[in-house]
């Protein structure tokens, strides 16, 4: 049976750097569970399927072909035989995943192609509900947090180092408000599962958060 480490976390912690460079030093492949809510997302609007709610989503969901690869020790996927990628993280995707990924036939949707993901091998697999909904079973789980204004300002400096016009402000009150609403919705929302590892990153580099998650993963953890 492949092995499988969850990390989840809130918005902006780290948890796709950190869990690329687990990922990498395990020689396991990651899964980044919000790029399929990205690539749903991406899905309705490229086809401008209005979907209000859910009984529209689950109908829309039906039409949809995404087809799982890996490369680079990672899981990529083609929609309808197109590889969405750096569209994934458009504006105009990043305004709507929120309300797409809080639908339960998208939650429902994703999971199912997540529970798929163990024929690939090995797995590092980031998201907010891997270890308490999606793989509550999974033998290692993380939950990787950090302060909101260190949050804040690591997104502020990643934007502002690409280019965009931000304010650090802006960005704060956005993370707060993406954590009230992960926290809050009625269907998996975000939490720490009770036999999960906490790792508080707030004063941590990206190589002491992941090595803070691989010094519980004993050598030879992997499957052969």
């Amino acid at each position: 049976m492949p092995v499988i480490v969850a990390i989840d976390g809130p918005s902006a912690s780290g948890k796709s750097t950190v869990s690329r460079k687990v990922a990498q030093k395990l020689n396991f492949i990651h899964v980044d569970s919000g790029a399929l809510y990205r690539g749903v997302t991406w899905y309705f609007l490229s086809q401008h399927v209005n979907v209000p709610n859910d009984a529209a989503a689950a109908a829309a969901l039906r039409q949809i072909r995404m087809e799982f690869l890996t490369r680079d020790n990672a899981i990529k996927f083609s929609i309808d035989g197109l590889e969405p990628d750096a569209a994934l993280r458009s504006e105009e995707v990043s305004r709507e995943v929120s309300r797409i990924a809080a639908l339960p036939a998208a939650r429902e949707w994703v999971a199912r192609k997540l529970r798929q993901m163990p024929a690939f091998g090995n797995l590092v697999m980031e998201g907010r509900d891997i270890g308490t909904a999606v793989f509550p079973e999974a033998r290692f789980k993380f939950y990787l947090d950090a302060a909101p204004e260190e949050r804040a300002r690591r997104r502020y400096l990643e934007l502002k180092n690409a280019g965009a016009p931000v304010e650090y402000g802006e960005i704060l009150s956005s993370i707060m408000k993406r954590d009230r609403f992960d926290s809050s919705r009625s269907l998996a929302p975000l939490r720490t599962a009770p036999d999960a590892i906490v790792i508080q990153s707030t004063k941590m580099s990206v190589d002491e958060a992941a090595n803070a998650v691989l010094q519980h993963i004993p050598p030879g953890a992997a499957s052969p």
